[in-house]
């Protein structure tokens, strides 16, 4: 898979973009839509914040912000989805559950909280304990910290698709969303070495030097729910909105693979 700045010198239809100190490119689409395309990471560490001066800059100058979803408010995005479920070893074979169990010992993670939780919710638990125990935190995420100034700002704030869709894509995993568990699991290592590599984007970026690439960390089966059908549904979106200039924040990986959110915004410029 190829550095963000290979990919940046390949991507046709993007003119004149300036080198930001963190990923980012701009994009201007028809009707005169222009949009920051910044690449976040959900959770981060202390010394990402403050953001950048070039992106506060950008927030301020924004007709509005765009987001995945808002995670500012109140919604407790899991309170439906935590529906009873049968004991863990009984749904896991032998491997598996041994991997969980190993996982949740070093993590220091009680086997019994994930018990009788959606297996999709399971693999979400361990991502997210294994990046706080990398020393990540997410009020120190690029998207929370976009949605704050954005807050202080007084920036319309648009969503790309929200909590409760969120929730709804994860339920709709087939059998219980056991795949991406497997691809957690698999993928262990290199989901931590993912963290890093992002937290150096945001530390150290150089647009103008050849960044590390990206781990493949989904399986296509996944890869296809969580990356490409909702790429697609937001290029329908964006692609709609009024005349304007916008800070789009979305996760980095989206700009990655195939029918990434760039090849399929300037395939319509």
């Amino acid at each position: 898979m190829a550095g963000i700045f290979q990919k940046i010198k390949h991507w046709v239809g993007i003119k004149n973009t300036a080198h930001y100190p963190y990923p980012a490119v701009d994009i201007t689409l028809p009707n005169n839509i222009s949009l920051h395309l910044v690449g976040s990471i959900h959770m981060g560490v202390s010394t990402m914040s403050p953001l950048s001066n070039v992106l506060l800059n950008e927030i301020k100058n924004a007709n509005a912000i765009i987001v995945e979803a808002d995670i500012s408010t109140d919604v407790q995005p899991f309170d439906q989805a935590s529906l009873f479920r049968k004991s863990l070893e009984t749904r896991l074979n032998n491997s598996l559950f041994s991997q969980v169990t190993c996982h949740c010992e070093d993590l220091a993670l009680s086997l019994y909280q994930l018990e009788n939780k959606p297996l999709w919710q399971i693999a979400l638990i361990l991502q997210s304990t294994q990046a706080m125990q990398l020393g990540l935190q997410p009020q120190y995420g690029i998207d929370y910290q976009v949605i704050q100034y954005a807050n202080e700002y007084k920036k319309n704030i648009i969503e790309l698709e929200g909590i409760e869709d969120q929730v709804a894509l994860l339920l709709s995993f087939p059998d219980d969303g056991q795949q991406l568990l497997e691809d957690t699991l698999k993928n262990w290592h290199d989901n931590a070495r993912t963290l890093q590599i992002m937290i150096n984007w945001w530390l150290n970026y150089n647009s103008q030097e050849k960044q590390p690439p990206l781990p493949n960390t989904f399986s296509k089966a996944v890869f296809d729910i969580l990356m490409e059908s909702r790429n697609q549904k937001w290029v329908s979106i964006l692609s709609k909105l009024p005349a304007g200039r916008y800070v789009v924040t979305v996760g980095a990986l989206h700009l990655f693979g195939e029918e990434n959110l760039i090849d399929l915004l300037t395939g319509q410029s």
